[in-house]
């Protein structure tokens, strides 16, 4: 009895928590450079295991700094050396994860197969066309290196203590 009305409530449950649920992505950054409403932020990328107490002891933590580019369109006054929040949305992660992942995997994977049913099962020649296949993509990538720089673009906003 108890389950089937906790399998009653859980589709609200689940609706209710996806509702509060944030679509950005926030990051603290320090600005390192500006020119204008450009300014360049570095934040420090961290792995889960870097905040545990025992990273001292193990050699599975590691944190890497990168310098994001970021409009600045609030017009958030700021200077070199202050600390600010870097936002995304979880929108732009998934299409750079699928530019980034999916399709070069989809190609890899289809010309593949294909290859391989018209040269009757040839792996290597399969392999090196699937490879070779991924050139084109990224040149059309490169190519569009301006139109995708607009299209993933981060904002700053405001850091609420």
């Amino acid at each position: 009895m108890a389950f089937s009305i906790f399998l009653l409530t859980l589709p609200k449950f689940v609706k209710y928590s996806l509702q509060k649920m944030t679509d950005k992505i926030k990051h603290l950054g320090i600005v390192e450079n500006i020119d204008g409403s450009h300014v360049q932020v570095k934040i420090v990328q961290t792995s889960a295991c870097s905040s545990c107490s025992a990273k001292g002891h193990c050699n599975a933590s590691e944190t890497k700094e990168k310098i994001v580019d970021v409009y600045n369109a609030a017009g958030l006054t700021c200077h070199i050396g202050d600390k600010v929040m870097v936002c995304g949305t979880t929108s732009m992660g998934m299409q750079a994860v699928l530019l980034a992942f999916g399709i070069p995997f989809l190609i890899l994977l289809v010309t593949l197969f294909v290859v391989m049913h018209f040269t009757g099962g040839n792996e290597l020649l399969s392999g090196v066309m699937a490879m070779v296949m991924l050139i084109p993509y990224y040149i059309i990538i490169y190519i569009c290196r301006k139109r995708l720089k607009r299209t993933f673009a981060f904002t700053l906003e405001e850091i609420n203590y």
